[in-house]
């Protein structure tokens, strides 16, 4: 097993760690800093374990991080949307 799939495999232990622990901010503190380092760290599994691995490493912090997506997604949709006339 490569070196960055091993810390890609840590980064999601510690994120689900992370989320059983109460938090005052509902964990936004520590989702922006899995954000930071789970970026960088997606692209280094995709350049060195190929885009299949890559994207299986994105849709498990996907699937850990699902609110800020949310939180995303509407926000786009509500900048692109024309208002009603």
């Amino acid at each position: 097993m490569s070196t960055p799939l091993i810390c890609a495999l840590i980064w999601l232990v510690c994120a689900n760690l992370i989320a059983m622990f109460p938090s005052r901010d509902h964990h936004w503190r520590a989702a922006y800093v899995l954000i930071a380092l789970g970026i960088p760290l997606v692209g280094w599994v995709t350049y060195v374990n190929g885009p299949f691995l890559g994207l299986l490493i994105l849709a498990g912090g996907a699937s850990v991080l699902r609110w800020p997506l949310i939180y995303l997604w509407r926000w786009i949709k509500a900048r692109t949307q024309t208002p009603a006339e």
